[in-house]
């Protein structure tokens, strides 16, 4: 059970770094102007009553001090508000408080809440403070809490990490990378995704063979086996690649365990790495956008050598299997498609790709039958194109 305890408070905390809790801090501006007040990290889940953290006055004496606060999306309050206390707003959209004492009306604005009036898991409002001829604004986050989604990890990478195939046609290559995958990880998990027009069967232990009706396709595939991973990450492998002995999953794992924030750690085939990076021009609202692939990475990723940011990687990857679920595979996509998953993902995912995480690729000679669903017509490319025009809203995409 202390174990249990432990590795779930691992990935919690790995759970707060990736959900960007480690930066969920208040910041209180001091009074270069007179109001203090939060410039960032108040937050207030939906239609509760949440105390307004940080807000003060500091100024010269006065006969009067006079605040006032207007929101639009909530009202203001004042808690306990005694007998003689000047309060006026009392649960509306715009509240002052005035006082002849600095001292009680910081305690009256100590006890400032905020309570949103509409339903909305993730929205905004914009609180405006003022006095006298000083005005500040500040954000005030609205946000339905989640709840964490873990993986408990275990003690072996058979308790991490699933393979996953996409499957058509090819057995005999198929089976070359069950057996070269079965040398060094004889109890890991594979789950194999198969379109095959005559389905064969698939025998080993620990493999989930799934038969899908006849040629739906690449992307459509990946979601039937992506769908049916319990393990938190999961390696892609194409059906004619082969396990080498310098072929390591683990090295994957230290790598995403190491770095909570990455989502995708993409490998390479052979000497082939194909990371790539995706210029998007927003474009106007009516053309629409473009995107530009180019060979190239980001930055290197730091602790690690060899290993770099990037938007795409080949077409073998480990992969967060929450963070991947979340973007998908669009099964509009039947034959010819990668790049699109890391179009889809562009801003959502973080990718990084590492020289040295390798695999093979089986030399073999492919069915016509085989080519000819590999390959396909022109027609194909031009639907594929009036697709991305309106899900993507792009007007031209360059490879």
């Amino acid at each position: 059970m202390d174990d249990l305890q432990k590795r779930r408070a691992e990935e919690f905390r790995q759970h707060q770094i990736r959900s960007g809790k480690e930066n969920d801090f208040l910041l209180l501006v001091p009074a270069n102007t007179p109001l203090q007040y939060p410039m960032r990290g108040f937050r207030v889940t939906p239609m509760n009553k949440t105390l307004i953290p940080g807000l003060a006055l500091q100024t010269q004496k006065r006969a009067v001090y006079k605040v006032s606060l207007r929101v639009h999306k909530g009202v203001l309050s004042v808690m306990n508000v005694q007998e003689g206390e000047q309060v006026e707003g009392q649960n509306e959209q715009h509240l002052s408080i005035s006082s002849s004492s600095l001292q009680q009306l910081n305690d009256l604005l100590s006890r400032l809440t905020y309570t949103s009036t509409i339903y909305h898991i993730k929205t905004e409002d914009l609180a405006y403070f003022s006095f006298e001829n000083h005005e500040v604004i500040f954000p005030i986050e609205i946000r339905r809490l989640s709840v964490p989604v873990l993986f408990d990890m275990g003690k072996d990478v058979n308790s991490q990490v699933t393979v996953l195939v996409k499957a058509f046609l090819r057995y005999k290559e198929l089976n070359v990378l069950i057996n070269s995958i079965r040398v060094n990880y004889p109890k890991i998990k594979i789950i194999v995704a198969d379109d095959s027009l005559n389905p064969e069967k698939v025998v080993g232990d620990n493999i989930e063979h799934y038969i899908m009706p006849p040629a739906q396709g690449w992307f459509a595939g990946r979601n039937l086996a992506v769908s049916q991973v319990t393990t938190k990450y999961f390696l892609w492998v194409d059906d004619d690649f082969v396990f080498l002995n310098e072929t390591r999953i683990e090295s994957f794992v230290n790598i995403m365990e190491a770095v909570p924030e990455l989502d995708v750690v993409g490998g390479q085939v052979g000497r082939n790495q194909f990371a790539f990076r995706l210029k998007y021009e927003e474009g106007n609202s009516e053309e629409g956008g473009c995107i530009t692939r180019v060979t190239r990475t980001h930055a290197p990723l730091p602790g690690f050598n060899g290993c770099f940011f990037a938007d795409g990687v080949v077409n073998y990857f480990l992969g967060r299997t929450e963070a991947v679920r979340r973007v998908g595979f669009d099964p509009f996509l039947k034959r010819v498609a990668h790049t699109e998953f890391f179009i889809d993902g562009l801003g959502d995912l973080l990718v990084a790709t590492c020289k040295g995480l390798s695999i093979g690729h089986q030399k073999h000679s492919s069915t016509n039958k085989y080519v000819s669903y590999r390959h396909p017509p022109r027609s194909d490319s031009r639907a594929k194109m009036t697709h991305h025009f309106f899900k993507n809203h792009l007007k031209c995409i360059k490879y």
